[in-house]
């Protein structure tokens, strides 16, 4: 699943239509059937963020388009005109550019914007607010697990399972570890982990991955072979190497 970094990235890329009015065209059935077309058309492009997950394309007279990539979705950027192959579900049509979103499962037009309160802090804010982050951990159920918490948008916006395994491992925590078992200082680490890690593959591409896809490997840090098992309600792998990571294992026995 495209996590946060990926997100800011594709929001920095469509920028170049920031300014523009578009011409809008759902080819694909299944974007058409959510989406009208002719409600954006010839309408200009007036900013585009990631928030979490999710692109917000606010457009001129108030309308937002929200759009999640969920497990394979990408938008691409590229000089107008050139042949499409296949169906992409959006393209957004400058004079100069175009934006293609294809496999985007999620679009949702709305005057106004969607309500973003069911959204955490932004892990890639500048800067991320750590400590609103971690209250909103510390005031989950105190059994559930930390790998679990992390990805729970509700709490913090835009971390995936890329960088919830290696923000761990940088922090030296199990996902295992009850969050009634973690200290504030552990909470607030770990979540600096992670978006400094995030960061640095925005600006600077992807980074050496030190335990996520892992598993049967040695660990890179102690040795010890790394492990993987799915967690939570959505069974998302979690990796974690047992012996340096801290953290009770009963879950994952």
């Amino acid at each position: 699943m495209p996590e946060g970094d990926s997100l800011h990235r594709a929001a920095r890329r469509l920028q170049v239509l920031v300014g523009e009015r578009v011409a809008v065209e759902t080819p694909h059935p299944r974007a058409a059937a959510v989406l009208d077309p002719s409600r954006l058309d010839g309408h200009r492009v007036e900013g585009v963020e990631a928030v979490g997950k999710n692109l917000l394309l606010t457009f001129d007279g108030g309308l937002v388009l929200r759009s999640h990539l969920r497990m394979s979705g990408r938008w691409q950027v590229r000089p107008r005109g050139a042949a499409i192959r296949g169906r992409p579900w959006l393209v957004l049509r400058s004079d100069s550019y175009e934006a293609l979103l294809w496999n985007g499962p999620v679009l949702e037009l709305s005057r106004g914007g969607p309500r973003r309160r069911r959204l955490g802090p932004d892990i890639l804010a500048e800067p991320p607010d750590l400590e609103a982050m971690a209250r909103n951990l510390r005031e989950e159920s105190p059994s559930r697990e930390l790998g679990d918490a992390l990805l729970d948008q509700r709490l913090v916006a835009g971390i995936g399972n890329v960088w919830r395994a290696e923000a761990l491992w940088q922090s030296r925590l199990s996902p295992w570890l009850r969050l009634g078992e973690t200290t504030d200082e552990e909470l607030v680490r770990v979540l600096g982990e992670a978006s400094r890690l995030m960061r640095g593959s925005l600006e600077n591409g992807g980074a050496a991955r030190n335990v996520y896809r892992r598993a049967g490997r040695p660990c890179r840090r102690c040795g010890e072979t790394i492990r993987s098992r799915g967690q939570g309600d959505d069974n998302r792998t979690a990796f974690w190497c047992p012996g340096c990571q801290r953290g009770e294992e009963r879950s994952a026995e």
